[in-house]
């Protein structure tokens, strides 16, 4: 690193600093925004959204190399301005205090738990989606009234530029700021005594991440991802599930931490399928993806290697990779099909974050199920059948994040139900309702009657209501039970 390079370092890790100050001065000047506030904030945000929605469009296909933008709309841009409804909607309700009932022993005294802003909170988003994963969490945390800084990643830098701009339209920087590509040590960011981080990303950087936060004991929001499952069940039309799998794995490129990462698929079946998601994906998409605008490029050229990568030691290994279109130059990859897959391959280790789709073989909803539970707890599980008692059996048997049923990926569309992980694919969620709990704290509020008996309570002991109250609520133990000293 050279000397100027060094000198844009420190300014840009000083300037961060200073932003953070600012939004913690600017907290403690109004720590609790009326439900008002909160909503004109959403309702500026909402706006600024529609207004830019065909800027960020463009901008997000440059950075990718290509990206539809009926994608962008339908997958970034939709999604985020229901996220931001849906808090505008409910805002009200959430921020209510929550009557609570005192234990039998406080009878008359009142409870109730309110929710506080937690202050500062910090969201880091990845590069997939680069406006749901940072204006959604932001939604979010406005609705908790907080105030927010965003990092975005370095490889968006039009993305990054268009939202700086959308966004400081709006917001002063000590309500709402972001950065992107100057800061290029992530973790000055992450260091900061955040009072929350909301970050999404890969579960190696999510460890970086949390070990950060731990430091200055700032609770996390995880969201990951993994190895999401689809299992077609053998009562379910093989063609249909295999659309619907073709589909979600090459959607975005499939670059999406809720797509099928693979497919567990009856063995006398495997053929059937294999054949049927060619042809799902070949009316999609064609058999020449290079020239189809509708299909989206792998998002860097680093990235397109690390997939070329598994796909290469997989062949070594023994598997075989059946194409469903023609590849060519460029980094928009047809979606290649791998059987004959064993789990020494790197492609059934990592969460594959492309379009690559490995179809294993299972015998009995036994062995698929033992296939699913002898990975780590993946962000989905999609499961492809109409018999409710064999699903029944699946969903009580796995764990995952959420699921979705006869298709895939559509739980996490839906903003009046939680999303996150579970495990190693996530902590916590910043969805809807519980989000909005998430980036609040939860401050219990006692009040004393004025004339309760509270003194029933203090010393000297021994006395004889204070005995009675004690028995009453506790018994009055085993004499047989012996002391182990």
């Amino acid at each position: 690193m050279n000397d100027r390079a060094r000198f844009d370092t420190l300014v840009a890790a000083t300037r961060v600093e200073q932003v953070f100050a600012a939004q913690q001065r600017a907290f403690l000047q109004n720590p609790l925004p009326s439900a008002g506030e909160r909503r004109q904030h959403l309702r500026a945000l909402q706006r600024q959204l529609l207004r830019y929605q065909e800027v960020l469009s463009e901008a997000i296909s440059e950075d990718f190399g290509g990206r539809a933008v009926a994608e962008t709309k339908m997958l970034d841009v939709l999604p985020t301005a229901l996220a931001i409804r849906h808090a505008r909607a409910h805002l009200r309700r959430w921020m209510r205090p929550s009557r609570r009932r005192p234990e039998l022993l406080f009878a008359t005294n009142s409870l109730c738990v309110t929710y506080q802003p937690k202050g500062v909170v910090g969201v880091i988003a990845t590069w997939n989606f680069p406006v749901y994963l940072s204006l959604g969490p932001l939604a979010t945390a406005l609705a908790a009234g907080n105030r927010v800084m965003l990092k975005m990643p370095e490889t968006m830098p039009r993305t990054t530029a268009t939202l700086r701009q959308l966004l400081g339209e709006v917001f002063a920087e000590d309500h709402v700021a972001l950065f992107g590509e100057e800061l290029e040590d992530p973790n000055v960011f992450t260091a900061l005594p955040f009072n929350h981080i909301v970050f999404t990303g890969s579960p190696g950087v999510g460890r970086v991440v949390m070990e950060q936060a731990a430091r200055n004991l700032t609770p996390v929001t995880l969201e990951l991802g993994g190895k999401s499952p689809a299992i077609v069940l053998r009562d379910y039309p093989v063609a249909e599930a295999a659309r619907r799998i073709a589909h979600g794995k090459a959607t975005n490129g499939g670059q999406i931490c809720v797509a099928p990462d693979y497919a567990l698929v009856p063995r006398e079946q495997v053929d059937v399928f294999v054949r049927a998601v060619q042809q799902s994906f070949a009316a999609l998409y064609g058999t020449q993806v290079q020239g189809n605008g509708d299909y989206t490029a792998i998002s860097t050229d680093r990235h397109a290697a690390r997939i070329r990568s598994l796909l290469d030691d997989a062949r070594a290994k023994g598997a075989i990779i059946i194409p469903c279109g023609e590849a060519g130059p460029g980094r928009r990859m047809p979606l290649q099909i791998v059987t004959h897959c064993t789990p020494e391959m790197a492609l059934m280790q990592q969460e594959i974050f492309g379009p690559v789709l490995p179809v294993m073989a299972y015998d009995t909803l036994d062995e698929a199920i033992y296939c699913v539970r002898s990975r780590p707890r993946p962000l989905a599980l999609y499961c492809f059948s109409h018999d409710k008692a064999a699903r029944a059996n699946l969903l009580a048997r796995t764990h995952s994040g959420g699921v979705t049923i006869n298709d895939w990926g559509w739980h996490a569309a839906n903003h009046d139900a939680p999303f996150g992980g579970t495990g190693q694919s996530g902590i916590g969620n910043w969805h809807g309702e519980e989000g909005f709990y998430e980036l609040s704290h939860a401050r219990t509020v006692f009040k004393r009657h004025r004339f309760f008996p509270i003194d029933l309570f203090y010393p000297p002991y021994g006395r004889r209501l204070q005995a009675w109250a004690l028995k009453f609520n506790l018994g009055a133990g085993d004499p047989t039970v012996r002391r182990p000293f």
